[in-house]
């Protein structure tokens, strides 16, 4: 699928999407909490869908009718031999473990650039734990057979914090006792903390966490003991996304003045970090309870420390390529095991549109400032990379036509039609 982004000006009033890190984190406590949940304001992006259908494979029923979904559970009973993951690096992590609470035999799986990535930390901690594991020279798919016994373990975090929140669940639901995960060099520790708030609105037993360092499930006791099925309802709602709404709100910052609605300033998601991006390259930002108003002025380069929140590379090196000077974002390293490897990609791609990208280190600096060319670039498969090129050809010279533009479905489906709502000239 081919989409044409026109140069154009935008306007008006648009509500968030919803955040996939809280909607997949939903499905997976829905399913270890035992009983039923009610989940308000679903996602339908295709991470969300794997979610949901995890879920049932692990033998939790799903209702969807559109504005709820509504999960019933008895705990992870699987009712098949595999589950597909499609292409969520999440899901694949968060629900491993999960897996492993059952004594079945189960193969996980997934497509796309999910089979090129390292999954060589599940043989490495969990027969740790107890569980059978055996996997394709450290990718998938893998095989897994539990159950899992909590254990006291250390885990190295660099790569990413999703193995922790998989195994904190997993701790949860087998009501782990007197022991600790402890974390060496934890990345994109405001995912821990949007794990952990899931984990206690959905009455799940929530470890001490020790300055990110350590993550300790005290001793049970009577009043900690799992609650009988069918005594509660769980009702959680999926939050406004922070990592889709970064785009929409770069948009404003280079395109038009708009109203972005639905978002939580209060979120523990880490990618309300772009506010700062945008207050300090200077753009017209107006951040409200309720609704941000944010649009274009004369913008200067910033300098801003992506560790630890990578995916907001893609939405600042559209907004940097417009400002006026050499902006700097530090944690390239974290980019590697993307759907791409997306420092290079947002290298090879914007240089398509003029821009030019220096990679040094840890560091990548954008040389923005000048007027973006209109260009055929290539998602690389990788939402974001899609939704970047889209932003930045919102002002370029010519039309900028973006190639597998369908990636967008993994995270925002929605997002072309957005920028047409918001009067962007978008075809197809």
């Amino acid at each position: 699928m081919k989409v044409t982004i026109h140069p154009s000006t935008i306007t008006g009033t648009i509500q968030s999407n919803a955040s996939k890190s809280s909607m997949q984190r939903a499905c997976a406590a829905a399913l270890v909490a035992k009983g039923k949940s009610i989940i308000k304001n679903p996602g339908h992006s295709n991470d969300d869908k794997a979610a949901m259908d995890i879920t049932q494979r692990l033998g939790g029923t799903v209702a969807n009718n559109g504005n709820e979904l509504i999960i019933e559970s008895n705990g992870v009973q699987p009712v098949s031999s595999e589950i597909n993951c499609g292409e969520s690096g999440l899901s694949i992590r968060m629900f491993t473990p999960l897996v492993a609470l059952s004594n079945h035999a189960l193969t996980v799986n997934g497509s796309g650039s999910l089979v090129t990535r390292p999954m060589d930390f599940f043989d490495e901690i969990l027969p740790q734990l107890g569980v059978q594991v055996k996997s394709n020279e450290g990718k998938l798919p893998l095989n897994i057979q539990g159950p899992i016994v909590p254990e006291n373990i250390t885990i190295d975090g660099s790569l990413s914090s999703q193995f922790l929140t998989g195994l904190l669940l997993a701790y949860a639901a087998s009501n782990a006792s007197d022991v600790s995960i402890t974390v060496t060099n934890l990345k994109s520790k405001p995912y821990i903390d949007l794990t952990l708030d899931v984990m206690k609105q959905f009455g799940l037993k929530v470890p001490e966490n020790k300055n990110y360092e350590s993550f300790y499930f005290a001793p049970s006791t009577h009043d900690s003991l799992p609650i009988a099925i069918g005594i509660t309802t769980h009702h959680y709602t999926v939050e406004g996304d922070w990592s889709g709404a970064a785009f929409l709100l770069v948009a404003g910052a280079i395109a038009g003045n708009i109203v972005v609605k639905g978002l939580d300033v209060f979120s523990p998601q880490a990618d309300k970090a772009v506010l700062q991006a945008l207050m300090d390259c200077g753009c017209i930002i107006s951040i409200q309870p309720e609704q941000i108003e944010i649009g274009p002025a004369p913008l200067k380069p910033f300098h801003f420390n992506a560790t630890e929140c990578p995916d907001l590379f893609p939405p600042l090196v559209a907004l940097a390529s417009y400002c006026k000077g050499k902006s700097v974002i530090e944690g390239t390293t974290r980019l590697t095991h993307k759907e791409s490897n997306r420092a290079l990609t947002l290298q090879e791609e914007f240089a398509k549109l003029g821009v030019t990208i220096e990679l040094q280190d840890d560091l990548m600096i954008v040389h923005g400032g000048g007027r973006l060319k209109g260009a055929t670039v290539h998602s690389r498969h990788d939402h974001r990379i899609a939704m970047a090129c889209a932003v930045a050809g919102l002002k370029a010279a010519g039309d900028v036509i973006i190639e597998e533009a369908e990636a967008i479905n993994k995270s925002y489906p929605d997002f072309y039609e957005h920028l047409k709502l918001l009067k962007a000239s978008v075809s197809y």
